[in-house]
């Protein structure tokens, strides 16, 4: 018998799954970058002098020669969610009041790898149980007015910015960045962080390397046994490009039977890929997977500039007719959509059955 941390927010999960598709929201990284922040935006008064002045030693005189060390944090966007909660939380209303049934946390790259980049592995807890903590929130709001649909955080650990599987070093093959164990131990400060902020579930998202999934699996089972119940997880890979594979060489295929063992409430592929290129690898897990099945593509392949050119109709069309082929049961957009795709997305899907997968539902058992 599983015994569920919010068993109540789980039924009602399973309940929203069973009757209808539900709608996941759409980028971050895009969406902040149209606020078109500085440097002191990102800063905010806490990290103003290019330290956080929360965690300075008292008294402390910052100046040559005192040791810190201070960095730019413009596109650190995890920081926002401390310098900026007004704009990270706004992001999340526009896309509830859109359509989405559940919203993700600013925490992609909240975890000690990723936030080294920036000298701010310490704030790996609060950066994750603030980030889930604003979710929570602004789903709080959204249901209060539409008591009758429940909304659910999932609380998001993107995959870093190393790999253990493949070496970074052409020259010596057999180097790796990063090892199982510390992934291990960084994925577990992040989970328990959006555990104590309110995650309804946690997202193993953006799965390029399905050896980094693997710690990010093992660290979050043991986060649930030192708390004695579980949340909901998801998994999301990525094919990166045309070969059909993740950057660690795995189809959809060999990706799902490679985690099926975490007994997931639901896996699915996101970003690198438009829809009309991840239709034949949705299908491939649809077909094999033993659980509920997600998908949120970017808006197309980037532009010569960066941007994105699918329009809303566009992402509309080709995901409502995956949703008519009975491949999803949670669908949504990745990096350049906005909260006019998820809600043309809502509105395609809102009259299509979900998938129902081929073998009784056994999450977590």
């Amino acid at each position: 018998m599983t015994t569920w941390l919010h068993p109540e927010r789980v039924a009602a999960l399973d309940a929203a799954l069973a009757n209808r598709i539900l709608v996941l929201d759409g980028a971050m990284g895009t969406m902040i970058q149209r606020f078109e922040l500085t440097e002191a935006d990102y800063r905010g008064e806490r990290f103003a002098q290019g330290y956080d002045a929360l965690h300075a030693a008292q008294g402390h005189a910052h100046g040559a020669g005192c040791g810190c060390e201070s960095h730019d944090q413009r596109g650190n966007n995890d920081l926002l969610t401390l310098t900026r909660p007004d704009i990270i939380q706004g992001i999340h209303a526009d896309y509830l009041a859109a359509g989405a049934d559940i919203v993700e946390t600013n925490t992609f790259n909240s975890t000690a790898v990723s936030l080294a980049d920036y000298r701010l592995q310490h704030l790996v807890h609060e950066l994750n149980e603030t980030g889930a903590a604003l979710a929570r929130a602004a789903c709080d709001a959204a249901q209060a007015q539409t008591p009758d649909r429940p909304r659910f955080v999932a609380g998001i650990l993107g995959p870093t910015s190393r790999t253990a599987s493949i070496s970074p070093d052409v020259n010596d093959p057999g180097y790796r960045a990063v090892t199982f164990d510390e992934l291990v131990s960084i994925y577990r400060d992040a989970s328990h962080g959006l555990i104590d902020g309110g995650a309804d579930i946690l997202m193993v998202e953006t799965v390029f390397d399905t050896l980094n999934a693997k710690a990010a699996l093992y660290a979050i089972e043991t986060v649930f046994d030192e708390r004695g119940g579980r949340l909901p997880v998801m998994i999301s890979g990525t094919i990166t490009d045309a070969s059909g594979r993740t950057l660690s060489g795995q189809t959809a295929e060999a990706f799902w039977y490679s985690l099926q063992h975490a007994r997931p409430h639901a896996v699915g592929l996101n970003c690198a890929l438009g829809a009309k290129d991840l239709r034949p690898h949705v299908e491939t897990l649809s077909q094999v997977a033993q659980t509920y099945v997600s998908c949120h593509p970017n808006a197309g392949l980037p532009n010569a500039f960066g941007g994105y050119d699918e329009t809303p109709e566009d992402m509309a069309e080709v995901l409502r007719e995956f949703a008519t082929a009975g491949l999803l049961n949670i669908v949504g957009g990745c990096c350049g959509t906005s909260p006019d795709h998820i809600r043309a997305i809502a509105e395609a899907v809102a009259d299509v059955a979900p998938r129902r997968p081929p073998a009784t539902l056994d999450v977590a058992a």
